[in-house]
């Protein structure tokens, strides 16, 4: 079978100035998930390495460069799912994680849960070898501009570059027909500490079954998780809906029953893609049926 892969780096309004960062960030990813699924590996080897490179990245809402929360500290949450079995492993309000996804890739296969939070899962992280950080290595110099400004004059969302959905994902399809998805965030702007989104939700901002398709979700996640977002997808390629249909019609759902924004990006069993967005740019990057780069936002 034809490997295929997805990658975002979120929905939001992306600023002309960071549209070029954007592009480059998700080719890298892409490149990096690729290299994987070419090399033979799997889908969910594939999922975890493109989306730990967008973590490095500081232009998008995940890992280093995440939004501080109102406290003024970096609090981060990811899933990896195996659609071949149905395996998730989350986590969620880490801070002291580099690259949560591969955390959440040692829960899904070393730990009997499926989401473990702040202490506990860096309890966890420690037990399974992982390096922690320093919570303020993660925090970078824009955003902790950015959090200085809303403490002295208020909160607002447009002193912050992402305007809190520059949540990261992956889909993949490997060489034998295995699927996964990935997602990963540092979730809203100011949010109150201890406040989780749809992100590491089985179902809401991640989902994959090897007998449908896979999902990874960004936006508002209060609204994400209204509709279940991902997993809502994913049944509906169940049906044999064409991935693309499925995208834009789920950002109808967002808006309509959700009350809320965002963007999906699908794989089929098929490996046919799917990306849509509700917001004014997302950031994405695959390769078509033809081996030709897609990669978004648009460069006008």
């Amino acid at each position: 079978m034809q490997p295929a892969l997805v990658v975002h780096g979120g929905a939001w309004e992306i600023p002309d100035a960071l549209v070029a960062a954007c592009r480059r960030g998700c080719q890298r990813a892409l490149e990096a998930g690729w290299a994987v699924l070419a090399g033979g590996g799997s889908a969910l080897d594939a999922v975890v390495e493109a989306v730990a490179v967008l973590e490095d990245d500081p232009v998008f809402d995940a890992g280093y460069g995440a939004h501080l929360n109102l406290d003024g500290r970096v609090q981060l949450d990811a899933i990896v799912m195996d659609g071949e079995r149905l395996d998730a492993g989350a986590v969620a309000a880490v801070e002291r994680v580099r690259n949560p996804v591969r955390l959440a890739r040692r829960v899904l296969e070393a730990s009997p849960h499926v989401l473990l939070v702040a202490g506990g899962a860096e309890r966890f992280a420690q037990e399974q070898g992982l390096e922690l950080c320093a919570p303020e290595e993660l925090i970078a110099p824009d955003e902790r501009a950015a959090w200085e400004q809303c403490r002295r004059l208020g909160h607002d969302a447009a002193r912050h570059a992402a305007h809190g959905m520059g949540t990261v994902g992956a889909v993949a399809l490997d060489g034998a027909g295995r699927l996964a998805a990935a997602t990963s965030t540092g979730g809203t702007c100011c949010k109150y500490p201890g406040r989780v989104g749809d992100s590491p939700l089985i179902g809401c901002g991640c989902y994959a079954d090897g007998q449908a398709g896979a999902a990874s979700a960004t936006g508002l996640g209060e609204a994400i998780m209204r509709v279940v977002l991902a997993r809502e997808a994913v049944e509906r390629m169940r049906t044999g809906m064409h991935p693309q249909q499925v995208a834009e019609a789920c950002m109808r759902l967002l808006a309509e029953r959700g009350r809320g924004r965002g963007g999906l990006i699908l794989l089929d069993r098929q490996g046919r893609p799917g990306v849509a967005f509700s917001t004014s740019r997302m950031a994405f990057a695959f390769y078509d049926a033809t081996g030709r780069l897609v990669v978004g936002p648009a460069e006008d």
